[in-house]
């Protein structure tokens, strides 16, 4: 068993301005995805100008954050935001979902297309590789918040929590009796979410995509397995308070809208190999 480090969530403090790791988190999967798609845009018979990756980057940094933060509101906080609208713009306190980047980077994704001559699939193919990185340096980000706690474990590795830092999570989500002074031992399952779908997936795509791939190939495997490391994880991660169990007593809202993400997965792999058109 261990014990949560309680890390400062504020980087540095600069008279009033404060930087966050959360969004120094965000920041280094945006550089570190920039570089890399600069690697891929170098590549022999890429298709893309190095020039273009940097264009690239601005749209998918505006469907991240704002399709991020829209989608949090609608799935998971729509009645906190009724009581305070200002809550959509603190994302430093945390609170994006993927779905709703996802969607998001869609959008960007099709502007980006229009505007430069690309296909839809030409350009999500290209950036499936580079979106892991900013999903594991996010996992990391909600680590050091203290947030998207797994549920009470007792792996090695699992971690107590301080209730006199973290009261919302003691108080709201495991209902322990007032005045205890840490959790019991929680899965820590925003690192399960940065080694599987940071690491692992970013592995995997990146070797799969280094070989010329039908068109959709890489989107799709992107799909089914960000949503077969999802589905999986969710079994070990506390619900949002204000949502609970969607249904059956274990499904949960991630896992409800990870579902239709691995069924357009397998479908694009099943048109791509059907088609077998290479992606430029």
């Amino acid at each position: 068993m261990l014990t949560y480090p309680n890390i400062d969530p504020v980087l540095l403090s600069l008279g009033p301005v404060s930087v966050h790791w959360y969004g120094a988190m965000y920041l280094v999967g945006f550089v570190v995805g920039w570089w890399l798609g600069r690697v891929r845009a170098g590549r022999a018979n890429s298709g893309w100008q190095v020039e273009q990756v940097d264009d690239l980057l601005f749209y998918i940094a505006l469907g991240v954050v704002f399709g991020g933060r829209l989608g949090y509101t609608l799935f998971y906080g729509f009645d906190d935001f009724l009581r305070d609208p200002l809550s959509l713009l603190r994302i430093w306190q945390g609170g994006m979902s993927f779905h709703g980047g996802l969607i998001g980077v869609l959008v960007a994704m099709w502007l980006f297309g229009r505007r430069h001559g690309k296909g839809f699939f030409q350009s999500t193919d290209f950036i499936a590789p580079l979106i892991p990185v900013g999903l594991g340096a996010g996992r990391i980000g909600n680590f050091i918040n203290g947030e998207l706690w797994g549920a009470p474990g007792s792996v090695p590795w699992a971690m107590q929590v301080s209730c006199e830092r973290f009261v919302a999570l003691c108080t709201d989500k495991l209902q322990l009796p007032p005045g205890t002074l840490v959790t019991p031992p929680l899965h820590p399952n925003q690192l399960y979410e940065a080694l599987l779908e940071g690491l692992v997936m970013f592995i995997v795509l990146w070797l799969f995509s280094a070989q010329p791939r039908p068109a959709r190939a890489v989107s799709g495997l992107f799909l089914v397995c960000y949503g077969v490391f999802r589905f999986s994880i969710e079994f070990v991660r506390m619900p949002d308070v204000q949502l609970g169990y969607i249904a059956f007593g274990w499904l949960t809202m991630g896992q409800l809208l990870t579902l239709p993400m691995l069924l357009a997965g397998g479908v694009l792999i099943w048109l791509a190999y059907r088609k077998r058109t290479l992606s430029d």
